[in-house]
This record gives structure tokens, sequence and C-alpha cells, in this order.
């Protein structure tokens, strides 16, 4: 997906809020919202959304020396989810279609997003979202191509929303079997993205067959980027693919053979999914 004007506002923006988290010291947020400025100058904007990101996020930790912005607020919303979770497995178990009621849930958790939101109502997004008819809604083919696959790779978005795929992927668990489970993470920290360290946290770690996988926060060593052949092929060696979020959908979207869960958060991807802000998504990118 191609970068919008928008974006490089939003990126000051996540910018600034990043070091609002750190510091009320306003020479050091001044100092690091001028150096992402420089940056912002010198890259190519025609990277995609996800990749500037990246470069953005790296200077915020190199000026401020802090390796995550983000880890309070993660935890917070790892442990807000824990909490949460005996209740909406209920709901999960006591509803008349589990597999439909557990993706709503899972598109749900994707509000819990610092990335597009300065805040979010979750409570409230758990009702609307559970009730709403989905602007795009490929539910009989995700359930046609569940039939018969014996791989999973699912890509995660937020710390905390992993709760909810965590009980997504354990209620496709009562349907079938898979051999292997690949689930895809940040190698490092960037915004409140999931991280190995957040998917044990929350017990991801405890499902059957599951191995973790990284993309890059733009720091080497931490994985291939999103975009690249090496996840493509990744995406191609898998039987069904998911991918959660709105970053995951700039990095993924020219890829085929991806279901697409995301609540639509800002005007670019709206644009591009042909949405309006909050309408709910689960594509089929054929």
């Amino acid at each position: 997906m191609e970068i919008n004007l928008d974006c490089i506002i939003c990126f000051q923006r996540q910018a600034m809020q990043a070091v609002n988290f750190i510091t009320d010291d306003v020479g050091v947020q001044e100092h690091v919202l001028r150096e992402v400025m420089k940056k912002l100058l010198e890259l190519n904007w025609s990277l995609k959304p996800i990749e500037l990101a990246n470069e953005v996020h790296k200077v915020v930790r190199a000026v401020t020396k802090v390796k995550d912005p983000y880890e309070r607020v993660k935890k917070d919303s790892n442990n807000l989810v824990l909490e949460l979770y005996p209740r909406l497995k209920s709901i999960v178990e006591e509803s008349e279609e589990p597999l439909r009621t557990a993706i709503r849930l899972a598109i749900a958790g994707n509000i819990i997003d610092f990335g597009a939101l300065k805040e979010f109502d979750l409570e409230k997004t758990i009702k609307e979202v559970t009730a709403k008819r989905f602007l795009i809604d490929d539910y009989e083919k995700f359930k046609e191509e569940l039939k018969d696959a014996r791989m999973l790779l699912f890509f995660a978005d937020n710390a905390g929303e992993i709760g909810f795929d965590k009980l997504l992927i354990e209620t496709m668990l009562k349907e079938k079997t898979f051999e292997r489970i690949g689930f895809v993470v940040k190698g490092g920290p960037i915004i409140n993205d999931a991280t190995l360290e957040d998917s044990q946290y929350m017990g991801l770690n405890e499902l059957p067959h599951i191995e973790f996988l990284t993309v890059s926060n733009g720091v080497k060593g931490t994985g291939p980027t999103i975009s690249s052949q090496e996840v493509d092929g990744w995406v191609k060696a898998y039987d069904i693919v998911i991918s959660k979020g709105q970053a995951n959908y700039e990095g993924l979207s020219e890829f085929s053979g991806i279901f697409f869960m995301l609540l639509v958060k800002c005007a670019t991807i709206a644009a591009d999914l042909r949405a309006n802000i909050n309408d709910a998504v689960f594509k089929y990118n054929s």
C-alpha cells in the first residue's frame, strides 16, 4: 500500500506521543520532534507507511535512549485483556456460532492501537463490533479455506490485542488440528506492537504446535521487512494466513491468499478499502 501525505503528519504525532510516555521535559520533546522531522525530510516518501514508521521510531529510541517507550502501556494493555479473558471466553463458548464470535472479538481487539489512536474505549468497541454488520465480510470463504488447512500463519498486531488472537486460535483449534501455527510478531519494540515477550506473557506459547516468527522493527537482526520476498515465502508456505490490523495491511496488501482482520482507524486505510472510519473489515485478498 502506498503512503499518503497524511501519514507524514501522523508519524510526527506518533513521535510526540512516544516521547510523552517517557518524559515531561519540553526540551527533550522538542529535540525528538525536530530530529524526526529531519529524518522524514531525508527519507524517500515512496516507501511503505510501515517502513517510514520504523525509521521514525528508531529516531525516537536513539534520541531518548529508551529501548521501548511504550513498555508501560503495553503491559497495561496485556493486563487489561488478561483480566477480561475469562469473560471473553464465556462470550465465545455461549454464542450460537463460536468461531464467528471469536473473529468479531479479535477484530474488536484491534482497537488497542496507540499508533493510530490517542485513546480508545475497549468495552464500547467490543459491544459495537460484536453486533455490527461488517463492511467487507469474507467469513464464508474463511470457513471454506479452514476445512482443509493444516498450517496456520498469523500476523499479530498489538500487545493486549494478542489475547483476543489467542482466543480466536483456541476456538479454531476446537474445530480442527493444525500441524503448525506460525505466530508473527515484531522482532523488537515499536509503538505498542506485540513482541515475543508480550506473546509469552499472554500465554501464546502454550498453544500446540506454535512457533514464533519475527518481522523487522527497522533494526538489523530483528527479522525480514514485512513486505519482503522472505515474508511472501512464508505466506505461500502456509495453508491459511490471517493478518491483524492496519500496519500489517499496509505491508501485506499486495500479497495474495491473506485474510485481513482490522478496524478502520484512519483516512488513508479508509480510502484504500473504500470504507469509513470505525468500519470492521474481514477481507480476503485473492
